[in-house]
């Protein structure tokens, strides 16, 4: 199949507003996908969706919200959305855990794991009925491993990565791909946020980012495929090096 017959003719893309998410949309255009723009901030979502060259609808919401699957699905009722690309999530706090209110924490979990699952069980099982659609679960290296300030997005971003290669194994025979997207580090207005003006290098473009994904959706569970860089030493060490990691880019543990 045509990729546009594939994933098409509707792509939905949570966490549109920037970033990785926002050059999802623009590919997913000049692929010939029409894109649903979904995001907290209506402004940011609507200047990129006039970069985007194929139709949009965008939807002002907030992925946290406990309904929010709910909504995002009542939006999109009269779409048929062919491709799911979940890239909302990333952490605005890097913070230690005891260090911000459980709410904090709850709403992360929310929009990382309780509002990805919903919207994964509902949109891949429409398209396991037509027996073809993408779903694309954009996690993190931060899965690998536990370590400081990493607690719960970690941990979020690691049962998005356990669902999507789970999914991989249940909907491929259907003809449902299904993609754990692991970034590194990307650079994205995010990133910046909490780098507060520090310099790193080689992070990744976004742009290249999404290539990457776009052309391996049919190469799943995971891109990259390759194995944990932490999977052959033990855990402690594992978990040391992840902390180690945090602290290099931001303030000392």
């Amino acid at each position: 199949m045509e990729f546009v017959d594939r994933y098409g003719p509707w792509a939905l893309v949570a966490g549109a507003s920037e970033g990785v998410g926002a050059s999802a949309a623009r590919s997913l255009g000049e692929r010939g996908i029409n894109v649903v723009l979904v995001s907290r901030r209506q402004a940011a979502l609507d200047d990129v969706a006039e970069t985007v060259v194929s139709s949009t609808r965008t939807v002002q919401l907030d992925l946290s919200e406990p309904d929010a699957a709910s909504q995002l699905i009542r939006a999109t009722a009269d779409l048929e959305i062919g491709l799911l690309v979940y890239n909302a999530g990333a952490d605005p706090n890097m913070a230690r855990f005891l260090d911000k209110p459980l709410d904090v924490w709850q709403a992360m979990l929310t929009r990382n794991c309780t509002t990805v699952m919903a919207s994964v069980h509902h949109f891949g099982g429409l398209m396991a009925e037509r027996g073809h659609g993408g779903l694309v679960l954009v996690t993190s290296g931060a899965a690998w491993a536990g370590g400081a300030r990493l607690a719960v997005y970690g941990a979020s971003k690691a049962f998005d990565l356990i669902l999507a290669e789970s999914l991989w194994a249940e909907l491929e025979p259907s003809g449902v791909h299904v993609l754990a997207m692991v970034l590194g580090q990307t650079d994205t207005p995010a990133l910046r946020t909490l780098l507060a003006g520090r310099d790193v290098d080689g992070l990744a473009d976004p742009d290249d980012v999404v290539r990457d994904m776009l052309n391996n959706l049919a190469n799943g569970p995971t891109w990259p495929p390759d194995p944990s860089p932490l999977g052959s030493v033990p855990r402690r060490l594992a978990v040391e090096l992840m902390t180690q990691g945090s602290a290099t880019l931001f303030d000392s543990p």
